[in-house]
């Protein structure tokens, strides 16, 4: 499954107290639950999010468990290179503050999920809002990524998609400290510097 966009420059600004897209961990996980990246069939997933979709507050969801909030991970390749990302040592989400990234990701609200709209259309709308960049885009899924390891991860749930990209004019915006093209093994030298989603997305990504 793949789908080719196009540029889009409009910024989101993002409420402070958001109502975001979450699932019960029961429904996400019926068929037994898994830690790590899964190749799965994604149609699948997305049938279970429109059957059992909530949308909650923000601030409640990030210590309940119960709850996972889907979160689209995209991951930017130019040819033989990944973008690789630092967050700001003030980044809003506290647990991952300096850290290095594979993944732009994002929270889904109400207005994402329109009549028509798809995985593709969270990606592209997570995409611009994060990262300046002029080209088309290949994306196509990667697989699912749970990682129940730590504080950050026992509450999110990540939509993996690889973005393939036909220009190298990518750089960041005010929400991230730096950005770089970078081959896989010179970004698995920073492993030890990146959030838990990166090293998990990487060790798929090299095998």
């Amino acid at each position: 499954m793949t789908q080719q966009i196009t540029p889009q420059h409009q910024p989101h600004i993002k409420p402070i107290n958001e109502y975001i897209l979450v699932v019960k961990r029961e429904f996400l996980f019926s068929r037994g639950e898994w830690q790590g990246l899964k190749v799965v069939d994604f149609d699948s997933y997305i049938d279970i999010i429109q059957k059992n979709k909530e949308f909650l507050p923000r601030e409640h969801m990030e210590t309940n468990p119960a709850f996972k909030q889907i979160i689209p991970y995209l991951i930017f390749k130019y040819e033989h290179r990944y973008f690789l990302m630092q967050r700001q040592s003030k980044a809003s989400e506290t647990r991952l503050q300096n850290k290095y990234t594979l993944g732009i990701g994002g929270h889904i609200r109400q207005e994402d999920l329109q009549e028509g709209s798809s995985i593709f259309d969270w990606a592209r709308r997570e995409f611009h809002e994060e990262i300046n960049y002029y080209g088309t885009l290949k994306i196509t899924p990667i697989g699912i990524l749970n990682d129940d390891s730590n504080e950050v991860g026992k509450v999110h749930i990540g939509f993996v998609l690889l973005l393939e990209g036909d220009s190298n004019q990518i750089s960041i915006k005010s929400e991230l400290k730096s950005g770089f093209l970078l081959p896989l093994d010179e970004c698995q030298m920073l492993t030890h510097s990146m959030e838990t989603w990166s090293q998990i997305a990487m060790k798929h990504l090299a095998s």
